[in-house]
């Protein structure tokens, strides 16, 4: 049998679609035990993208399938250490931000089962589910969350609540066991797992600066402003926090593509340097071939740069980024309504 051409048998394809193949070639029972170890926004992803798949032929097939056997080539953690082998895995898969309190929640006994389960919920069952509880607990939960399933929850808040509440996640930093343990008392009616000594990070300005990143453009505005009236510095902590430059990589393709239209090249070079591997390839995918094989010359080619250049590169395309989704020409972090 020819050798298959990856390259061009997945040409085009998003990893989210390489995995949908893969899972609708295994057959429903072998997809299904693999949809029970992933989380609801990856399953929304990947169901999604299954839906969507049309024509899938014999070559598009075979190379997924090459390209999964030679990722996890070697890479078996049999004979490591389950705790190395669980953050190593965990690390690579969601970043070191993700993973860090997931981390601890395995290997430290956190119990959060209660908060799990409100992940699978729709936005309007959490609202409501936490409407009549104190902010603090509020606060708790929109912290957990997801920030994009945070920010559709706060929506059915009045104003003066949501403020209240971004200003609690801002101001968290970590919560006791005990809290926890309270809160889970509240969402399951039987509580299950022995909680940890540990405390539990949560919450921080980082995290109310995602969640403000999904609330609509006009509201966020307000938010915002109303925030800095109370409290200037943590205002500005949010507002540049919102969007870093690793976020580019879930702006979709063709909000790319318009972005790199609006910058240098001078630009671009440095601001890649200090960029995440994913951002990279989210850049040379959405230019012509000739060109990214270009900027990837200036990127070796390009001596060591100050750290203080790469960040004041990165923050002026994501300037361009800002003007650019105030303009209703992309979308910031690849959701949305569809632009014509």
């Amino acid at each position: 049998m020819p050798e298959v051409d990856k390259g061009n048998a997945l040409a085009g394809l998003e990893r989210v679609e390489k995995a949908a193949i893969m899972l609708m070639a295994l057959g429903e029972k072998d997809a299904a035990e693999i949809l029970k170890h992933m989380g609801p926004r990856e399953v929304q992803r990947v169901g999604t993208a299954m839906a969507s798949m049309k024509n899938i032929n014999h070559a598009m097939l075979e190379g997924v399938t090459a390209e999964f056997l030679e990722a996890v080539s070697g890479q078996s953690g049999l004979g490591l250490g389950s705790d190395k082998y669980i953050k190593s895995m965990l690390t690579q898969a969601l970043g070191e931000d993700k993973a860090g309190a997931l981390i601890d929640r395995i290997l430290l006994g956190g119990s959060t089962t209660g908060l799990d389960s409100l992940k699978w919920m729709e936005p309007r069952q959490v609202s409501d589910l936490i409407r009549h509880e104190h902010p603090q607990i509020q606060a708790i939960v929109v912290s957990y969350l997801d920030p994009d399933q945070s920010a559709q929850v706060l929506a059915n808040f009045d104003e003066k609540v949501v403020l209240d509440i971004i200003m609690r996640v801002a101001s968290l930093e970590a919560v006791q066991p005990s809290a926890l343990q309270e809160l889970n008392d509240i969402l399951e009616s039987q509580f299950s797992g022995k909680g940890g000594s540990q405390t539990t990070s949560m919450g921080g300005v980082k995290v109310a600066a995602s969640i403000v990143n999904f609330v609509d453009s006009a509201a966020a505005a307000d938010l915002l402003e109303q925030i800095s009236e109370i409290d200037e510095d943590l205002g500005t902590q949010i507002q540049d926090l919102m969007f870093v430059f690793d976020n580019l990589v879930d702006i979709d393709d063709r909000g790319i593509q318009i972005l790199l239209r609006e910058v240098t090249t001078d630009q671009l070079v440095v601001a890649l340097k200090g960029a995440d591997v994913n951002v990279q390839e989210k850049i040379f995918k959405n230019m012509s071939k000739r060109a990214a094989e270009l900027l990837r010359d200036d990127l070796e080619a390009k001596g060591p740069t100050k750290v203080s250049d790469v960040e004041a590169a990165q923050k002026e395309i994501l300037t361009t980024a800002r003007r650019l989704a105030d303009a209703g020409e992309i979308v910031l972090g690849g959701g949305g309504e569809a632009m014509l």
